[in-house]
C-alpha cells in the first residue's frame, strides 16, 4: 500500500512502523517520516486511510517528522475509503444545517471559540477569517485582508449613501472598514452567539450604534432589503442540502437593482466534502460546486456579473494563520489548557497546513470564487461596462 502511494505521489518519504522497522517509499532523502507507535494506529491507517492516520496523530499514537506539509498533500491525494464514505454520510444525518438551531450549534462549535483564541493569529485588528486578497507587492497578512475588503467594496460599487448586510460577518472586519473607509452603514448577521456579544460591545465601544449595527440569527432570517448584500465565507455552512433556501435568502435581502457578492470556498465539479473537514473542524460545513451555486442563483432571479478564482490566494492566507497559530499556541493555550490541549493543536494545525495544501495543488479541485451579482438584470447605467474600476489606482 505505501509503494502504491509512494508512486502516484512522486513523494519520497519513510514509516517507522511500532516494531521500529522502517520503509522507505520512493528514492532519494525523505521529505517526511510518519512515526507510528502502536498497532492500532497501523491498523486504522490500513483500513481507513488519511482519515484513520490523522485521528492517530491527534491521538498522539503517530508523530511526524519533517515536511508536515507535504506528508498532508500526500495524503489528501490518496483515494478515499468506503468507510470514510458511510461515515461521511452518517455524519450528514448527524449533524444537518436543515435545522436553524442546530445550524447555531454547528456554527459556534467553530467560531464560537472565542476572541482570545483568534485574535493572535488572524490580521490585526480587522481579525478577518476568510482568505485575503495577494496582489503583487503584499507584503502582510494585513495588508491582504485589507486589499480584499477593498477589492469587494470596489466590485459592488459601494457608495457612502448606501445600506448593506454582511451577512456571517464574523469580527466585523468588512463592517467598520467599509463605514470607516467609504462612510457606508450596515448591519451584521451572525448565528455565533460568541461573536455578536463581542462585535455589539466593539460597535459601542467605538461609538457607531447609529452606523451599524449586529443581528443574530440564521442566515435564512430575511428582515428588509437592502441596496448591498455581502457574503464572505457564509456559502459553505449552508449545509448539504440548505443551498437553494440559503441562496434564494441572500436574493431576498437585495433590492431591486442592487448589487451584492458571494466570496466562497467552491467545488469544480460535484465532490463529497472532505470527511475530516466536516468531523473535526466544521461540523456542518458542505462544500458546493461552482455550477451548482450559479444554478441557485438563477433560480432566485439573481444575474452573474463577475466571478473571479482567488484560489492561488488562499494558501499564502493559511501559511500566515498556521505560522501565527504555531507562534502563539503557548499563549492560546494558558487561557485555557482543558480545552485548548495537545490534541486541539493537532487538529487545528493539520486544518490550516493541509489546507493551504490542499489549496495549492496544482491538481486540486476546491477553489475559492467571488460572484459579483444584481438582483434582476443589471442594466448599462447600474454597473461599468468594463473592469477597469476594479484596478485603477486609489484617488
Amino acid at each position: 500500500m505505501l509503494d502504491g502511494i509512494g508512486q502516484r505521489a512522486a513523494t519520497r518519504f519513510a514509516v517507522v512502523m511500532p516494531d521500529g522497522s522502517r520503509h522507505e517509499v520512493g528514492e532519494g532523502e525523505p521529505v517526511f517520516t510518519i512515526v507510528l507507535h502502536t498497532d492500532a494506529a497501523l491498523f486504522a491507517t490500513a483500513t481507513r486511510g488519511h482519515i484513520g492516520l490523522m485521528e492517530s496523530y491527534f491521538d498522539q499514537e503517530v508523530d511526524v517528522e519533517g515536511n508536515f506539509g507535504a506528508a498532508l498533500a500526500v495524503g489528501f491525494d490518496q483515494q478515499a475509503g468506503a468507510l470514510n464514505g458511510i461515515e461521511n454520510i452518517l455524519h450528514e444525518l448527524r449533524h444537518s444545517n436543515r435545522d436553524p438551531a442546530h445550524a447555531k450549534a454547528n456554527a459556534r462549535a467553530h467560531y464560537g471559540l472565542g476572541t482570545g483564541f483568534y485574535r493572535p493569529w488572524l490580521d490585526d485588528p480587522l481579525m478577518m477569517y476568510t482568505c485575503g486578497y495577494w496582489p503583487e507587492g503584499t507584503r502582510s497578512l494585513e495588508e491582504a485582508q485589507r486589499h480584499k475588503i477593498d477589492h469587494v467594496c470596489r466590485k459592488i460599487l459601494l457608495k457612502p449613501e448606501d445600506r448593506f448586510i454582511d451577512i456571517g460577518c464574523g469580527f466585523g472586519g468588512f463592517m467598520f472598514r467599509a463605514h470607516e473607509k467609504i462612510g457606508a452603514t450596515g448591519v451584521g448577521l451572525n448565528t455565533t452567539t460568541e461573536q455578536v456579544e463581542w462585535l455589539r460591545e466593539e460597535i459601542e465601544r467605538r461609538g457607531l450604534e447609529a452606523s451599524l449595527q449586529v443581528r443574530e440569527a440564521d442566515f435564512r432570517d430575511v428582515d428588509q432589503c437592502y441596496d448591498k448584500v455581502v457574503s464572505i465565507g457564509t456559502l459553505e455552512h449552508a449545509g448539504r442540502d440548505q443551498l437553494p433556501e440559503v441562496i434564494r435568502a441572500h436574493a431576498q435581502f437585495l433590492k431591486p437593482g442592487g448589487l451584492g457578492i458571494l466570496h466562497f470556498i467552491g467545488h469544480v465539479g460535484r465532490f463529497e466534502t472532505e470527511l475530516f473537514i466536516r468531523k473535526h473542524v466544521f461540523p456542518g460545513g458542505w462544500i458546493p460546486s461552482l455550477a451548482d451555486v450559479i444554478v441557485e442563483m438563477e433560480c432566485s432571479g439573481l444575474e452573474v456579473l463577475d466571478i473571479e478564482n482567488l484560489r492561488r490566494h488562499y494558501a499564502p492566507t493559511l501559511d500566515a494563520w498556521a505560522e501565527r497559530f504555531e507562534k502563539h499556541w503557548p499563549a492560546i493555550q494558558v487561557r485555557d489548557p482543558q480545552r485548548f490541549d495537545e490534541r486541539f493543536r493537532r487538529i487545528w494545525r493539520t486544518y490550516l497546513i493541509g489546507c493551504a495544501e490542499m489549496f495549492r495543488s496544482p491538481a486540486g479541485y476546491t477553489h475559492l470564487f467571488q460572484i459579483v451579482f444584481s438582483k434582476g438584470n443589471v442594466m448599462p447605467s447600474g454597473y461599468p461596462m468594463g473592469r477597469g474600476h476594479l484596478y485603477e489606482p486609489e484617488r
